[in-house]
């Protein structure tokens, strides 16, 4: 088995989900599950299958970030594993609802932050053991932080 780093890409000012899940109707229920929860979101989707023809599956609103979450999933070589990439909204606005969908098994990351996959390979295939999402912490918040990350929250409405 050999282990190794995959770089995903994500958009500019956009986010990138991660998950792994079981059935080729993926491709079609995160694309439901995102249209029905911000219509106005723009993102592409792509699931890679586990068996039969193997085929990465892609759908989305935007061809630009289909094609980017093509591209992540292929890098990814990994069977059973979907990714969407976003603009325009949150992992946060859709994140529950991709969760809810019955194939979906687990979600690696949701992250607008550099994010690396460890995937191990073996003479089978390849499969995502977790992700390495943005840098090391730095240190602990201060009262000064504080107060940033509420002013933050409260400036783009996730708080009153």
């Amino acid at each position: 088995m050999e282990l190794k780093l995959v770089p995903l890409e994500i958009p500019d000012g956009g986010n990138l989900i991660l998950g792994q899940t079981h059935f080729i109707k993926t491709v079609e229920d995160v694309y439901e599950a995102i249209i029905t929860t911000v219509p106005q979101m723009k993102f592409g989707v792509a699931f890679n299958e586990a068996s039969g023809p193997c085929l990465t599956r892609i759908d989305g609103n935007d061809d630009a970030l289909k094609a980017m979450a093509a591209r992540n999933a292929t890098s990814l070589a990994a069977g059973h594993v979907f990714v969407v990439v976003m603009r325009e909204g949150y992992p946060i606005n859709v994140l529950k609802r991709i969760q809810d969908v019955p194939e979906v098994c687990s979600i690696y990351c949701a992250t607008a932050n550099p994010v690396q996959a460890v995937v191990a390979e073996s003479e089978q295939g390849c499969g995502v053991l977790g992700v390495i999402d943005g840098f090391s912490p730095k240190g602990e918040e201060t009262a000064e932080d504080v107060e940033k990350r509420r002013a933050f929250l409260r400036m783009i409405g996730y708080k009153r």
